[in-house]
């Protein structure tokens, strides 16, 4: 067999063993072409909701390529995209009122943060400074960098990002530092927005923060006419318990970015919810106050009709009951680890549980990290660390079984490579 010549994603392929080639996948598994079947502890990267290839999903995908392909959205509409668009605003906090497509996460933070200066440039007011939060992570695009933690996900391409302002994460005693910093920084007014991912910061190390700062940071932002940006990209449909996040703070941001779980996970799609005050700061005879951001698969017809049949799931199927059941199975599991010696900050929300494995060194790059893998793919178990962080985001359909299987495992791997200080 020849050797292959893709370039994988985060993968340094000079030290990478052989990649696991997946021939099928259903609900929390997937199979390799030798057989194998590997439980996606990940729900790969965190698009996979309901599971894998579910079936009203699948189905409404298999119907809409008998009528469509890409059709330019540009001047053009059709009705996956009208429909999708209509149910979004309705589950959505109250307040979001135009809804524009994109492709990823990565491209819909593009679009709110093009918005927000759009709106502030448009009205006659112009601010140019984002506030961003330490240790965020907003995707892999030059904008979604420069609003991300500085470090080695973006080291190389440091000449291209734009400085932003940065507000403390708000950890556990030192919430109110965190609210000071914004208050500070938006008082002088010339912060056209902040951005931040409510309750849990995902590839930053799955960092968890209360429910009730998320409310106060859109307070100080209402204050000072800063607008509040929700990358609602990994915790949107349910991953923390809610449909979205922001739901647990009582807060509707000006504007809401979501992606991976839109379709369930089985097509690529995004979507930017704004204010209908950020419309209408582009609504205008003049041309030159148009909102200018596209790609040339903006809102697929059959990613829509993916989308449409992820919210009709929500509407037909018990989704409430199974995430509040997952919820309660990881909330559970995580007692077993509160008092291990080999790991430290276990924590857990909604659906999402974390813990940090005691060991020589942390951080994204830790060399326990690779090993920590191995370790778990060995065992059929698709589990990435972001370092020496563990950490498990299951599809909703994963048994109490399997999920057991998964906390022995990572039991296991504190005794083999954990240390007890």
């Amino acid at each position: 067999m020849s050797r292959s010549r893709v370039w994988h994603p985060f993968t340094q392929h000079a030290i990478e063993p052989p990649i696991p080639s997946i021939v099928s996948t259903d609900g929390a598994w997937l199979q390799t072409n030798d057989g194998r079947r590997i439980l996606d502890a990940i729900s790969s990267w965190w698009v996979v909701t309901h599971g894998h290839r579910q079936p009203r999903i699948m189905e409404a995908i298999r119907i809409a390529t008998g009528m469509l392909d890409q059709v330019i959205f540009a001047g053009l509409t059709h009705q996956p995209a009208e429909q999708l668009a209509s149910a979004l605003i309705e589950m959505v906090p109250p307040g979001l009122d135009w809804v524009f497509y994109s492709d990823s996460g990565s491209t819909s933070v593009e679009v709110a943060l093009k918005m927000a200066l759009g709106y502030f440039r448009n009205i006659g007011a112009p601010r140019s400074r984002i506030i961003a939060m330490e240790h965020s992570y907003h995707g892999d695009t030059i904008g979604t960098m420069s609003v991300g933690a500085r470090g080695v996900f973006n080291a190389a391409y440091e000449p291209l990002l734009f400085e932003v302002d940065t507000i403390p994460f708000p950890a556990a005693g030192r919430e109110q530092e965190t609210l000071d910093r914004f208050e500070t920084l938006s008082l002088d007014r010339r912060a056209a927005a902040l951005i931040i991912e409510p309750l849990v910061l995902g590839a930053g190390g799955m960092l968890m923060y209360p429910a009730w700062v998320l409310a106060e940071l859109k307070r100080i932002a209402e204050a000072s006419g800063t607008l509040l940006i929700a990358d609602e990209v990994m915790t949107g449909w349910g991953r923390t318990g809610t449909i979205f996040a922001c739901e647990q703070a009582s807060i509707s941001p000006d504007i809401l970015c979501t992606s991976k779980g839109l379709t369930g996970g089985a097509v690529p799609l995004a979507a930017t919810l704004a204010s209908d005050a950020i419309f209408q700061a582009h609504y205008c005879v003049d041309r030159k106050k148009t909102f200018f951001h596209s790609s040339s698969y903006t809102a697929n017809p059959i990613a829509c009709a993916a989308a449409l049949a992820n919210v009709e799931v929500w509407r037909c199927e018990p989704v409430a009951e199974r995430i509040a059941a997952l919820s309660a199975r990881q909330a559970a599991g995580l007692q077993r680890f509160q008092n291990n010696p080999f790991f430290t900050e276990s924590r857990a929300n909604g659906t999402i549980l974390a813990l940090d494995l005691r060991t020589g060194s942390a951080g994204y790059l830790a060399e326990i990290g690779p090993k920590l893998r191995a370790f778990f793919l060995e065992r059929g178990m698709l589990v990435r660390p972001l370092g020496n962080v563990l950490y498990l985001l299951p599809p909703y359909c994963i048994t109490g079984d399997e999920l057991d299987g998964l906390y022995d495992a990572i039991e296991e791997a504190g005794e083999c490579f954990g240390s007890r200080s």
